[in-house]
């Protein structure tokens, strides 16, 4: 025969309070994206709701060039980003890559995009920025997706030695994250 041993009344209390802790962090189920906080420029227009949000873990690589217009002078440019695409969870749920800047979930379906606007995050990451995506290839997961937001930014700015002419054509990758929201009319 079993013996169950009685939970001590100060444990029970004490795992409750934990799990609704635990619990009043998280989301709630079905809560919406808030852009209150976010600057207007990189704001989705009214009438349309968020499809997925991902979180952005990877690097972007720059290259030393020749600054344009400015003869005998270099600067780091911007030549593309790489990417995997995390559901909430953790979950991988796509990749990022470019160029061209493209979004492509793991069912396939992948859609690049234009850009509306930018506005800085911080001093030590890439800026907000807002897209209006092209029609999806394949179907699925960016199927319809309108609008795609970067924002919860961590690094991703060009690198901090020095481009200097005899460093042109040198690449250098620097890490960073982001949340990428995925947009859909509603």
């Amino acid at each position: 025969m079993r013996h169950l041993i009685p939970a001590r009344p100060v444990v029970v209390p004490l795992l409750a309070a934990a799990l609704l802790a635990a619990c009043g962090s998280m989301p709630a189920p079905g809560s919406a994206f808030s852009q209150a906080s976010l600057p207007a420029p990189i704001q989705v227009p009214a009438g349309h709701k968020v499809a997925l949000e991902t979180v952005g873990i990877g690097e972007i690589t720059y290259e030393c060039r020749d600054k344009a217009g400015a003869p005998g002078q270099t600067e780091w440019v911007f030549v593309g980003p790489k990417a995997v695409l995390n559901d909430r969870s953790g979950k991988a749920v796509g990749k990022y890559y470019g160029p061209p800047a493209t979004w492509e979930a793991n069912d396939g379906s992948k859609l690049t995009a234009t850009q509306l606007a930018v506005a800085p995050s911080g001093p030590t990451s890439l800026p907000f920025q807002l897209v209006k995506a092209n029609p999806a290839t394949g179907s699925g997961a960016m199927s319809g997706v309108t609008y795609i937001q970067r924002v919860a930014l961590q690094g991703g700015i060009a690198p901090a030695n020095a481009c200097t002419p005899a460093a042109k054509g040198q690449q250098e990758s620097v890490r960073y994250q982001a949340d990428y929201i995925f947009w859909k009319a509603a």
